[in-house]
């Protein structure tokens, strides 16, 4: 299926994002703007990628030259060709990054397997998607490329969270279920065709064909010096933008038309809550996140306005990652679902019993989970109940916020029910910026003066997702979705 296309722009000089402010880069405008792409002998390629302290952007933030390093040993133990596998999957809802690489300039990210490919002698390099145009656009830079000894080629899995875990991806693209495998067997062992395998995300391997080009000091100039280069980031779930290494959080939703609101979650659904505070002197980069207790993840960054309730935005994303799980162990299939329900009860019901009960799941399953899933669900909802520490009081002592849950953070329109929805505008906040039109024409119709010619209207199931948009471009914070 086909999502939301992201908006792309950067903050500073563009990288990876380089050209696409004119659209799509076929391979004749990605030539012009990167320039020749030099081939890297092995250990050319772990020298590089080690000066650069390159490391995968899809979560767990592993050393690219360890991989590297890992597949080599492999290949001199079994003397058998290594493959490459880019994961394109981005199951995460709040991410959109990799779909806009794979989107606007997909030859960055060929260019980038091909090089390791060639370095490590592989024959063989497979880009895993699961959306539709994403399939078409990478097909379509597969047709423009010149033929090459590795063969590259696209597959398409079943649009899931888990389908991105590097075990469930290459369950999916040997012929089997896209799902963990629950096995600690390392890819650099055995993936794609049981061979050893480097895999990893997208945008690491458009750094890596950008690092490539521009050298280790080059790339450097750009970051932080123990931290170089840019990193994307999808900010609210519809922006993709490139920023430098270091700069403030707080800058980048800024440059957006943003706030920081109640809290900032950062690394996605498997990221962590971080309160206003911390959000206020937090940088875009692995140290400082990691010296508040979060990582930046896939690069999510999702501010939370201050007109819904907290737990309950919490609780939404706890129903659809139990529904997300892979249904292979019992943490994950009974421990979530009871979690979300626990975290359900606190929200609607409140009282001490449902705090502690929540508590109680959010340790019952931590370490337990044949994959990562559980974890990360887990952490997330402690980190909500940590960065949120007047709203839960409210919910365990006084009743509840008294807010309602507004489904503004990205699930794909999953666990909301948007059958009976409205937009409403609220006068005294609403200084007619106009950008709510400009995401719902269809809905919002603008008077003469520039504002709203309506204060409630009602939205279909089909647009709600803009109406989310909507609420979360509004720099006035002055709508809100009820029903």
């Amino acid at each position: 299926m086909s999502g939301v296309r992201p908006i792309v722009g950067s903050f500073g000089p563009a990288r990876l994002l380089a050209g696409t402010e004119f659209g799509r880069l076929d391979r004749a405008r990605h030539s012009a703007v990167h320039g020749r792409l030099p081939a890297l002998a092995l250990d050319e390629l772990i020298t590089l990628t080690r000066q650069i302290d390159l490391r995968g952007r899809g979560g767990a933030g592993f050393p690219f030259a360890r991989k590297v390093e890992a597949v080599r040993e492999a290949v001199r133990t079994t003397s058998t060709v290594p493959a490459v596998v880019v994961n394109g999957t981005e199951g995460e809802p709040s991410c959109l990054k990799d779909t806009a690489l794979l989107l606007n300039t997909p030859h960055l990210v060929l260019d980038g397997a091909e090089v390791a490919a060639v370095a490590l002698r592989a024959d063989r390099v497979v880009v895993g998607v699961t959306r539709d145009d994403v399939l078409e656009s990478v097909r379509q830079a597969l047709d423009e490329r010149p033929p090459t000894a590795v063969e590259i080629t696209v597959e398409q899995l079943p649009e899931r969270f888990v389908t991105g875990e590097g075990s469930a991806l290459t369950n999916g693209l040997n012929g089997g279920p896209a799902l963990p495998s629950g096995r600690k067997v390392r890819t650099s062992d055995r993936g794609l065709g049981d061979r050893p395998t480097l895999l990893s995300n997208t945008e690491t391997f458009a750094q890596l064909a950008a690092a490539a080009r521009l050298g280790s000091e080059e790339f450097a100039s750009i970051g932080t010096r123990e931290e170089p280069g840019t990193v994307l980031l999808t900010v609210a779930g519809e922006a993709v933008v490139e920023s430098p290494i270091g700069v403030p959080l707080t800058y980048i939703l800024q440059m957006c038309g943003m706030t920081v609101g109640q809290g900032l979650l950062v690394g996605g659904y498997h990221g962590m809550w971080l309160s206003p505070d911390v959000s206020a002197v937090a940088l875009v980069s692995r140290e400082s996140l990691r010296s508040h207790g979060a990582t930046l993840g896939a690069g999510a960054v999702l501010p939370l306005p201050v007109e819904t309730c907290p737990l309950g935005e919490t609780a939404l994303v706890a129903r659809y990652m139990a529904g997300e799980s892979a249904q292979q162990c019992g943490p994950c299939v009974w421990g979530l679902a009871r979690l979300a329900d626990e975290l359900q009860a606190l929200t609607v019901v409140g009282g001490d019993a449902a705090h502690k009960a929540v508590l109680s799941h959010v340790r019952g399953v931590l370490g337990r989970g044949a994959c990562s899933h559980p974890d990360g669900t887990s952490r997330f909802v402690a980190s909500a109940l940590k960065a949120f520490p007047e709203d839960v009081n409210r919910h365990v002592h006084g009743g509840g916020c008294g807010r309602p849950v507004l489904g503004v953070l990205p699930l794909d329109g999953a666990g909301v029910d948007t059958s009976k929805e409205r937009l409403q505008v609220d006068w005294t906040l609403c200084r007619a910026h106009g950008l709510c039109a400009d995401v719902l024409p269809d809905v919002i119709r603008l008077g003469p003066d520039g504002y709203p010619l309506s204060a409630d209207m009602p939205v279909t199931r089909e647009q709600h997702v803009n109406a989310v948009r909507a609420v979360r471009r509004c720099p006035a914070l002055a709508l809100k979705v009820v029903g």
